[in-house]
């Protein structure tokens, strides 16, 4: 089977890899019709991770079901599913509490907890950046999805990452109707945690980055854009609420924060934010922070190489806010936001830019990557079909 491949830094190759097979009762494989490129591919396409040359990238996956282990009981072959990026077994301590995102089952290495398919230090698994993907525990982990699967892909799509992480961005931030929210990054997640915060009836939701194509879109939803070259978001929000701040806000951006003069600071982000929300406020973290980084020191610094990020923390809790962190429990939500979609309530699939073929994925990483105008985000269809129609 084809898959894209990632060679070393700034280089994917799509090539011929061994066709992904049952290993386990419990496995489907599923051939993948629609997968994503993710803002945190590029942590990996970059180098800045551990991610070893010779794997299969993607973690946003949904497909056809082509055949099942001799286990499985609830999945059927012919069936279209999304696949949550967590992989997880349903039965460990973890799972039992529905924070399938730190499975201890999956994950190989016992200081360490939480898989994924094509990520750095989640486990062996490969990414569905291919046409076909091996999903573990397939009962548990794949979601099946109604019979406008096939024409909706584009949505459907984000329920397995950047829909329910921007969603876990505005829990962990306790966002509630008629709420002053700031959302840091206009990436795919930032997107998604700006529209799930209206969805969930913000009064006013305010969205900073520094890339003009990006804020369009948050402005299309209904959001405020704040462009960070021009402003600064907390003067613009204290401006806004008499002085008191965002009643809470959201960091999806990760430690490869940067500058409109692209210098890196993993801080700028949390430090915003630190600033912008008012006492006692909440802040959600789904942007990715690593405790190694193998770029850091060049970029940033020594320290920020092993993942230490010097933030405001005495004016964080001199303002009494409470911050939570952390990669999402994707089972979690992902089920109630499928329906939203199935009933014509949410359409994620706003923040798509480019529909491409797997062979196409080299040009669209290096596209991505260089955050060029237009490019926020980039759909593969390894079976060259998208949303039911041949591309």
């Amino acid at each position: 089977m084809k898959a894209a491949v990632y060679e070393g830094p700034r280089t994917v190759t799509v090539k011929d890899v061994p066709d992904a097979k049952i290993e386990h009762p419990c496995d489907i494989i599923v051939k993948i019709t629609t997968t994503n490129i993710c803002g945190s591919d590029l942590h990996m396409y970059e180098g800045r991770t551990s991610f070893e040359s010779g794997r299969t990238l993607g973690h946003e996956n949904m497909g056809q079901v082509v055949e099942v282990g001799s286990a499985v009981r609830k999945v059927q072959v012919g069936e279209y599913v999304v696949l949550p990026f967590n992989i997880a077994c349903g039965f460990c301590k973890q799972c039992e509490q529905g924070l399938t995102n730190y499975c201890l089952t999956m994950q190989p290495e016992p200081d360490l907890a939480g898989a994924a398919y094509g990520f750095a230090d989640m486990g062996p698994y490969q990414g569905g950046q291919a046409e076909l993907l091996r999903v573990p525990y397939g009962d548990f982990n794949a979601l099946r999805l109604g019979e406008d699967a096939a024409e909706r892909q584009t949505d459907y799509v984000m329920l397995a990452d950047i829909f329910p992480t921007g969603y876990h961005a505005t829990e962990m931030a306790h966002v509630k109707p008629g709420d002053q929210t700031i959302v840091f990054g206009a990436g795919p997640v930032g997107l998604m945690a700006t529209y799930s915060a209206l969805l969930k009836g913000a009064g006013r939701v305010w969205t900073a980055d520094h890339q003009p194509d990006r804020l369009r879109k948050a402005e299309e939803i209904g959001a405020i854009p704040i462009n960070t070259a021009e402003q600064n978001p907390a003067e613009v929000v204290k401006e806004a609420t008499l002085g008191l701040g965002a009643d809470n806000g959201c960091e999806c951006v990760g430690y490869q924060a940067h500058d409109p003069e692209g210098h890196e600071d993993a801080s700028l982000t949390l430090n915003g934010l630190i600033d912008s929300v008012r006492f006692t406020g909440d802040i959600g973290v789904v942007g990715v922070f690593l405790p190694q980084d193998p770029g850091g020191a060049e970029a940033q610094g020594e320290m920020e190489a092993q993942g230490k990020v010097p933030i405001d923390f005495g004016m964080m809790w001199f303002k009494g806010q409470h911050m939570g962190t952390g990669q999402a429990p994707v089972k979690k939500y992902n089920r109630a936001l499928r329906d939203l979609i199935a009933g014509g309530k949410a359409e994620p699939s706003f923040v798509v830019s480019h529909e491409l073929s797997l062979d196409e994925a080299p040009t669209a990483y290096e596209h991505f990557d260089a955050r060029d105008d237009g490019w926020t985000k980039v759909v593969l269809h390894p079976d060259g079909h998208g949303n039911g129609h041949k591309q």
